[in-house]
């Protein structure tokens, strides 16, 4: 089963929030104690940030290498 919850700020932590749909079709209460995989949400870039950082070639020079042989 896959869901989507909202993280929070709780004191110093961050909580899950649960959907009450699917709180209550799986009857959770107060204190269960449950077990969940956790993955970013698609499309955050933040994750690639600094792979790039060595490149060495310009955006014009990786242009002009996809040209090559177009002629």
């Amino acid at each position: 089963m896959e869901a989507q919850g909202k993280l929070r700020k709780w004191g110093n932590s961050l909580g899950v929030t649960v959907p009450k749909d699917l709180v209550d079709s799986l009857g959770f209460q107060e204190n269960d104690e449950v077990t969940f995989s956790i993955k970013k949400k698609k499309g955050d870039l933040s994750s690639i940030r600094g792979l790039l950082k060595n490149w060495k070639k310009s955006s014009q020079q990786i242009k002009d290498e996809m040209r090559e042989g177009w002629n």
